[in-house]
């Protein structure tokens, strides 16, 4: 019986022995440059996400990095449970939050790389392109609103859900005229389809469209929004987010909770740096700092002609 315990000890010490390698061995294939990985991503600033792995993968042979959109809640709520460790979110950790992962001895790495803007969206039969930012507040606490008929939304548990619900200081969102979906491809094509409606969208959905949403994103118009402090209207544009005058701006991070050096830490390297912020400016939305162009300066006029 004792010997038999002895080989028994044996085996489960060279099992274990086994996995602890393996474990290691998998940890030193991936780098900040290569290797795989599954990023979480806020489904509302999908668009923006693809666009910088499709670079970063076409620069970096080696790194194979697979987006899986989810709600802002589910995301949340995956990073909490470590199901996820590397996240992009349309907001920052809060301070419980940061709480829950510092019990868990992990420090979570925040880098911001852009400004995004919700955009809000009607009919295109719809000539009003102007939209009061109190109107859809008063919508959401309840009180009555001839022009707004409903407002679509992409899912209860989504980042514009949370972010309008924290403007209009509500807990939850109206029963009545509230509409919500799976995405905001979805919300786009019922907005287009019903008049007197307004979407409410990350604008990176409108400025990139699919293929197969190009049309429908044509029978649609972005309403210019008058915000809370004055009486102009302004637009989700660069110019009016980089001028902190358009009123539904947010910041957008990158979360990584690896806890050592891999492709996330590369990822969100590549996302902050130059080409990260370039790929930014062109999506329409606004990067956290501003690109640098190399001016060519020639010590003499050459004559193209000659």
């Amino acid at each position: 019986m004792l010997k038999y315990g002895k080989v028994f000890g044996l085996v489960v010490f060279v099992f274990l022995f086994a996995m602890c390698n393996q474990k290691s061995k998998n940890e030193s294939k991936e780098t900040i440059l290569k290797g795989s990985i599954d990023i979480v991503t806020d489904e509302t600033i999908k668009p923006i996400v693809d666009d910088q792995v499709a670079v970063f993968e076409g620069t970096y042979y080696d790194a194979k990095i697979t987006v899986k959109p989810k709600s802002e809640g589910e995301l949340i709520n995956d990073l909490l449970s470590q199901k996820a460790k590397v996240v992009v979110t349309a907001r920052n950790l809060t301070k419980e939050e940061l709480q829950k992962f510092e019990k868990s001895k992990i420090n979570p790495r925040v880098t911001p790389f852009a400004v995004d803007a919700i955009a809000l969206i009607s009919n295109k039969s719809n000539n009003d392109t102007l939209i009061a930012l109190k109107s859809v507040i008063d919508f959401m606490q309840g009180k009555s609103d001839t022009r707004i008929k409903g407002l679509v939304f992409d899912n209860p548990n989504s980042s514009t859900v949370r972010y309008m619900k924290d403007l209009a200081k509500v807990k939850e969102i109206p029963s009545n005229g509230v509409f919500s979906f799976k995405t905001n491809d979805e919300v786009i094509k019922f907005v287009s389809e019903n008049d007197g409606m307004i979407g409410v969208v990350g604008v990176n959905w409108l400025s990139q469209p699919s293929p197969n949403m190009v049309d429908i994103v044509k029978k649609i118009n972005v309403l210019s929004v008058k915000g809370l402090k004055d009486n102009n209207y302004y637009n989700p544009t660069q110019n009016d987010l980089a001028e902190l005058k358009y009123p539904l701006a947010r910041d957008l991070f990158i979360i990584n909770c690896q806890g050592y050096s891999g492709l996330g830490m590369g990822f969100a390297s590549f996302i902050a740096g130059d080409i990260g912020q370039r790929i930014v400016l062109k999506s329409g939305l606004l990067p956290v700092r501003t690109p640098g162009r190399k001016l060519q300066i020639r010590s003499q006029i050459i004559n193209d002609k000659e």
